[in-house]
């Protein structure tokens, strides 16, 4: 009896220490396609004058291509017009120049995964083997602002806050 308990035990453990599938496992794994990754392109069009066509500009945008990012602006109630490729649109300087006046760290992203990266390893060695519930808000938990405690205190402090709704 005690050797079934023993390898009951050990298997539960080896299972435990099996791969990571991520804090929340949302990429495919495979070498397959990637669905967002197509953008249907719009339909042809051919002016009645051929000599109105722009001359071909080889890695330039073509006229039939879409903009995704200038559809989504569109579709949100913004100004397509106002999104500049690869620059700054012209009421934003201010706001941009404000926030780089420190500098700007071109690999942010990156330092950024990779500090993430740490946190969750960091938090899940010993912690994550037997608790449950879901893994993201356990491993972010100690940074999460009490919404209603952050009320009390801008309420306390005079600032006009919306309401909020009742807690549970």
């Amino acid at each position: 009896m005690a050797r079934t308990i023993i390898a009951i035990l050990v298997l539960t453990a080896l299972t435990a220490c099996g791969g990571d599938d991520g804090l929340r496992n949302l990429e495919a794994g495979g070498d397959g396609p990637d669905e967002f990754a197509v953008n249907p392109s719009a339909p042809l069009d051919i002016p009645d004058d051929l000599s109105t066509l722009p001359a071909p500009t080889p890695g330039g945008a073509n006229r039939t291509d879409r903009d995704p990012r200038a559809e989504a602006v569109a579709a949100l109630g913004g100004n397509p017009g106002a999104s500049v490729a690869g620059g700054i649109p012209a009421g934003d300087t201010a706001l941009v120049s404000y926030a780089t006046r420190n500098g700007v760290a071109p690999d942010i992203r990156a330092t950024l995964a990779a500090e993430d990266r740490a946190l969750r390893d960091r938090r899940s060695r010993f912690g994550g083997v037997f608790a449950r519930g879901d893994r993201y808000f356990r491993a972010y938990s100690g940074q999460a602002l009490d919404a209603y405690s952050e009320l009390a205190r801008f309420r306390d402090a005079g600032v006009a806050v919306p309401s909020a709704p009742p807690a549970r």
